[in-house]
């Protein structure tokens, strides 16, 4: 039997770094970087008021607190004024938030402080030297590393690109993935259920999963137990593809149509691995193109991909850090846990603490939806108090 880690470096090798290509800053959006991308201009380019107020010489006013001090506004600087003269002696120039700081300047009183004039204005307090100034270059220097290989792309990040003049990104090309159910008991949704048969619903999970990984998914229609129809059915679609994702199929019955099928091609490999729920798992190629076979299970099989596949694909995606974000918890209930399996259960998350919802059933699905988190139970341990200390796999969006 497997431990985790080691299922985990075997689904990891399936799947080399993909190749990069760029793409404009409007279509960059969730993708991931390829390389550093480096600050074409520097934040701030030009010295700039941090404030809407009067550029002044500190010497000149820094006695307003005692003495209110009047001084002429020699001229008006709005933001993108691009010919600002330099602040002659005895005069402010009025000026707005972001507008260039005049040479000679190295205060920006706040118009509160002031009476607002515009001719002649009132200076009724000022702050220290050097206050309310944005001087060139603090944010970020020219030629700087502005965003580092393997950032997402998030808003700021692009935000940030488009601060420093960049106009397309390099980044990883996204993973095509197939998804196929596998089982002669699915039916679509929607359609009248016989007794015995079951919605399929294992596809509509795991295409949502690859895509929340930054994967491009397509769902295979699901086959029944039929190893012809089920090997035709993807040798058909994998020459386009970067990774195929089974579910169903490769636990110890007598119709396991995806481990019958792939040991007749010796290229996929089918183990147990020491955790629950999730336990039987396959991996390899079929046609060259990475396989990852997962249980049929609906929490089998998000828990197995959350496991295995996630953490692959975003590292073959160049993610600096491919895996979810753990943070400690408390229990709020003591749980249990079979000895020589890692337990992942579900979990709702809030404030440091973490209780459990529903059962370790691998059919609660209903449960899952529920749950914003998965505690981690180590192999060793049986039984956990109330008030102990888990790590809690963090796997609600908003809190990624």
């Amino acid at each position: 039997m497997r431990t985790v880690e080691e299922h985990q470096a075997v689904v990891a090798a399936l799947l080399p770094p993909l190749s990069e290509e760029d793409v404009d800053l409007a279509a960059a959006h969730g993708r991931v970087l390829a390389r550093d991308v480096r600050a074409r201009v520097a934040l701030p380019g030009f010295d700039n008021s941090a404030m809407d107020g009067y550029a002044a010489r500190w010497v000149e006013v820094a006695g307003a607190a005692r003495t209110p001090v009047r001084l002429p506004v020699a001229d008006d600087i709005p933001a993108g004024r691009t010919d600002v003269g330099p602040l002659a002696s005895g005069t402010v120039q009025r000026i707005m938030t972001g507008a260039p700081l005049p040479a000679g300047a190295d205060v920006v009183v706040p118009v509160e402080l002031t009476d607002g004039g515009t001719d002649v204005v009132e200076i009724r307090d000022a702050p220290p030297a050097g206050t309310h100034l944005r001087a060139a270059g603090e944010d970020i220097a020219e030629g700087a590393v502005a965003l580092s290989a393997g950032s997402p792309l998030g808003s700021a990040q692009l935000g940030l690109a488009a601060a420093v003049g960049v106009t397309t990104l390099p980044v990883r090309r996204k993973p095509r993935v197939l998804v196929l159910s596998t089982g002669s008991e699915l039916v679509a949704p929607g359609l009248p259920l016989l007794p015995g048969q079951i919605y399929e619903s294992n596809s509509a999970l795991l295409v949502a999963a690859v895509e929340e990984a930054g994967g491009e998914a397509r769902r295979l229609h699901f086959v029944p137990d039929d190893v012809g129809q089920f090997l035709a059915t993807v040798r058909a679609e994998l020459a386009t593809a970067d990774l195929l994702i089974t579910s169903g199929g490769v636990s110890a019955g007598a119709y396991e149509v995806v481990k019958d099928a792939f040991r007749e091609l010796g290229t996929v490999e089918f183990t147990k691995v020491a955790m629950q729920p999730g336990g039987p798992q396959g991996s390899g190629t079929v046609d060259g193109v990475p396989v990852v076979t997962l249980p049929g299970n609906p929490v089998s099989s998000f828990v197995s991909f959350e496991v295995f596949v996630r953490p692959a694909l975003r590292r073959a995606l160049g993610h600096a850090a491919p895996a979810r974000l753990r943070v400690p918890a408390r229990l709020a209930g003591a749980l249990t846990s079979p000895a020589g399996r890692r337990q992942y259960l579900r979990g709702r998350y809030d404030d440091g603490s973490v209780s459990q919802v529903g059962g370790p059933g691998s059919h609660l699905v209903a449960h899952l939806s529920r749950a914003n988190c998965l505690v981690v139970v180590p192999e060793d341990v049986t039984e956990l108090p109330a008030g102990a200390e888990v790590d809690v796999v963090l796997i609600e969006g908003a809190l990624q």
